[in-house]
């Protein structure tokens, strides 16, 4: 692993724990009660959604960076809640088709190497009837869409493959997700970074 994504790693809560303790915190509990069955999270991070998940069969975590899930699992330590922890990434989830009721990915997708793959595997894997909850960044329009066009590659590099340029929304209608209840939210101090995008998508 190279030295940008162990710093990053290092250093994730850190920078976001202002934000988790208000608007992001806020916005993971929402969408979160909305979790049930036999849960999937991809991209699961340092375990930020951890504390969120309330009346579910069980939790599967995917994560795929070493650092990030050693993080992850010390967390584990101070909650009720088993989990079942995977290296997988998004791309290649190694569960049998229609293995869950819901698949969850919060601040992930921006960052997988192939999204049109990701969001393949998140359809494969879910149950019919099943439910797939995003919180997701980026893809403005507009002049604040030109200048994450024009600042994506040097973002990339500094934030350990983030990009500012995705759409939530048009990736899933392009894998024929419907979307449901979608809301957009431009949070003060967020910049470039914004909309923040949640929302449900079922197949």
């Amino acid at each position: 692993m190279g030295l940008g994504k162990r710093l990053w790693a290092a250093g994730y809560d850190r920078c976001n724990a202002a934000a988790e303790r208000g608007w992001t915190g806020r916005l993971r509990e929402r969408l979160l009660t909305q979790a049930r069955g036999d849960v999937l999270e991809i991209g699961g991070g340092t375990g930020a959604n951890l504390p969120h998940y309330h009346s579910v069969d069980q939790v599967t975590v995917a994560e795929p960076d070493t650092e990030m899930r050693a993080r992850l699992e010390r967390r584990l330590g101070g909650l009720d809640l088993q989990v079942d922890l995977s290296a997988a990434p998004a791309e290649n989830l190694p569960f049998p088709d229609a293995s869950f009721d819901t698949v969850i990915s919060t601040l992930v997708l921006c960052t997988v190497d192939d999204p049109d793959r990701a969001v393949r595997e998140i359809r494969r894997v879910l149950r019919p009837g099943g439910q797939f909850l995003f919180l997701e960044h980026g893809g403005a329009t507009g002049n604040l869409g030109k200048w994450q066009r024009r600042l994506d590659p040097a973002w990339t590099k500094v934030a350990a493959g983030c990009h500012l340029t995705r759409n939530v929304e048009h990736l899933l209608a392009d894998h024929g997700f419907a979307l449901h209840d979608v809301e957009h939210h431009e949070p003060r101090g967020t910049a470039f970074l914004k909309p923040f995008t949640m929302g449900v998508a079922t197949p």
